[in-house]
């Protein structure tokens, strides 16, 4: 849990890894989160729709997210 903040290009944090650096539990556990914050009410931003949601995982696989992992989350939702 404690890198779930990282991302696949290195620009993450706490340590600054990237791509297979990262557990991939933390890859998993990043892109459910961010997903979760999308598509929830949140009072600094406004909800997305899940097609919005997915189309912001598709920008952001591969610098954000791990490509394989957003592509099979994708399939699945």
């Amino acid at each position: 849990i404690l890198t779930h903040h990282e991302k696949w290009d290195g620009t993450g944090y706490p340590k600054g890894l990237k791509g297979e650096e990262i557990p991939l539990l933390s890859r998993i556990l990043a892109l459910a989160d961010a997903y979760d914050a999308m598509t929830e009410k949140r009072i600094y931003r406004k909800t997305l729709t899940r097609e919005e949601a997915i189309e912001e995982i598709k920008i952001n696989a591969g610098t954000q997210f791990d490509p394989a992992i957003a592509r099979i989350f994708i399939e699945m939702i």
